[in-house]
């Protein structure tokens, strides 16, 4: 499903990402393991096409799509929660979680949106909010919600137990839980320490000043 194949990154001319190899098999959990500042950030920003790759090839479902433009992502069936959450301050929670379908115009918002709300009720108690009016961990919520509407094939997630309490990092593993239960997605997700997501996933990698250490666990 996911394929990076000596994959680097250069910001400002500094080598960020170094020869990154990694793979996603279909319907697998799959995690990206790394101290701050290792690189997780980065490479999933160069997934999504947020990033520009110097040297390597990126492929989804087998198509290259290294050179892309970063909305043919969700077109794909991609769908992304970036750490900082990257919400619409003020656009309800609703109208951002339809957000990717309108990108992409997927021809079954509606089931998806309902499928959705069963999965996270707790976002469609707030669905008329604005994003601006909700807490931190109610913002993760619709994020991750938001890249489940694009999210047909992958699903990446960027540090999604990062600063959030204890009761809402178990709400996230139990909602990630049900979906590899319930779907045919295949999942990355980045964590600092591989804590909450050990249970999770099929295997991992480690992530080390840029470059994925191997062997992976």
């Amino acid at each position: 499903m996911l394929r990076l194949s000596h994959v680097s990154v250069k910001i400002a001319g500094a080598d960020i990402l170094r020869d990154v190899s990694l793979e996603l098999q279909p319907k697998s959990f799959v995690a990206l393991v790394g101290r701050n500042g290792a690189g997780k950030t980065t490479l999933m920003r160069a997934i999504m096409g947020l990033l520009a790759v110097s040297s390597g090839r990126v492929e989804i479902d087998g198509q290259d799509v290294t050179r892309l433009e970063a909305h043919t992502r969700s077109r794909r069936g991609v769908g992304y929660m970036p750490e900082d959450r990257r919400l619409v301050p003020d656009w309800t929670v609703e109208q951002n979680i339809r957000l990717p379908s309108w990108a992409s115009r997927k021809q079954d918002v509606e089931s998806k949106l309902e499928r959705i709300y069963a999965q996270i009720p707790e976002v469609a108690n707030f669905r008329d909010r604005k994003a601006l009016q909700l807490s931190g961990g109610q913002q993760k919520l619709v994020a991750l919600a938001r890249a489940m509407m694009a999210a047909s094939n992958l699903l990446i997630l960027d540090e999604p137990f990062e600063g959030v309490a204890p009761a809402l990092v178990q709400r996230l593993v139990d909602i990630l839980s049900d979906l590899r239960r319930q779907s045919a997605l295949s999942v990355l997700v980045s964590e600092s320490d591989g804590t909450h997501s050990d249970d999770l996933v099929d295997h991992g990698y480690v992530i080390e000043r840029g470059r994925v250490a191997k062997p992976s666990f």
